[in-house]
């Protein structure tokens, strides 16, 4: 599973009401236009989560707590957190239809982007699977299933009916490498006592990529292979964001918050 939390994102915790359990999981998408963008650009799938939380924050009449679903796909895979566990979904948590399920939401919508592809279904069925563990029952279904909507669209309702299988089998292949950048150490970070700026290495590239798509980039240009003042400070703000303070937020990464950033193999 490829997480992506609240801290990661820049959001607080979620202000949504608390349950504990559910009957299971409703399956929903963006009902408007989604940009095909996303199926090449992650950090467009990060861009339009956040929109999705402005725009439910910014509905006065609703009254919206946090972005109404527990969970958001998006087509490369990745799993990102919205309310998460253990919340009532919805707008402030209160309309009786969304208190028997989980929402979970793929980031395709009426036109453009409609289709799921199998990454972004493999990361619906690991909040599924999530939230099985952590409360929800064994339901899966659409939001249309007692409500008139077209959501979760044609598609992705047709996989809902078959049960919401996993692409490939109930079990994933087991890969054969890791999937993301082993710590280097914090050595490899620095030079006599200070960062090593002018150190040229692809991990550079990966790490800034992965700063920008959580919102902690600095970046003018870039990111790049040369470490550089930006790299520092972007990989500050990450840690800051991840609630770390003075010495312990500062340069160089530690292995616990480069586990979290989950930076791709090169």
């Amino acid at each position: 599973m490829k997480l992506i939390t609240r801290a990661q994102l820049g959001w607080p915790a979620s202000a949504a009401p608390s349950q504990a359990s559910t009957k299971g999981v409703k399956v929903h998408y963006e009902g408007s236009p989604v940009s095909t963008k996303l199926l090449t650009d992650h950090d467009a799938c990060i861009a339009e989560w956040k929109a999705i939380r402005k725009s439910h924050l910014a509905n006065k009449a609703e009254g919206y707590s946090d972005i109404a679903y527990n969970y958001g796909a998006c087509p490369h895979g990745y799993l990102l957190e919205g309310r998460g566990i253990g919340k009532r979904t919805g707008a402030n948590g209160s309309q009786p239809l969304n208190v028997a399920h989980y929402a979970i939401v793929g980031l395709v919508g009426s036109s453009g982007l409609t289709e799921p592809n199998d990454a972004m279904l493999s990361a619906i069925r690991d909040g599924i699977d999530l939230l099985r563990k952590h409360g929800a029952g064994s339901e899966i279904k659409g939001h249309r299933d007692g409500y008139a909507t077209a959501c979760p669209g044609g598609p992705l309702y047709a996989w809902v009916q078959k049960g919401a299988p996993r692409p490939g089998g109930s079990t994933p292949a087991t890969p054969s490498a890791p999937d993301y950048e082993p710590f280097p150490g914090a050595s490899f970070f620095m030079k006599n006592g200070q960062p090593a700026l002018g150190k040229v290495s692809p991990i550079f590239t990966a790490m800034g990529k992965r700063l920008v798509a959580v919102g902690c980039g600095r970046y003018k240009v870039g990111p790049g292979a040369t470490l550089g003042q930006a790299d520092v400070d972007s990989y500050e703000a990450y840690q800051r964001s991840l609630g770390y303070t003075g010495g312990a937020a500062k340069w160089p990464p530690g292995p616990a918050s480069w586990s979290k950033l989950r930076v791709p193999n090169v």
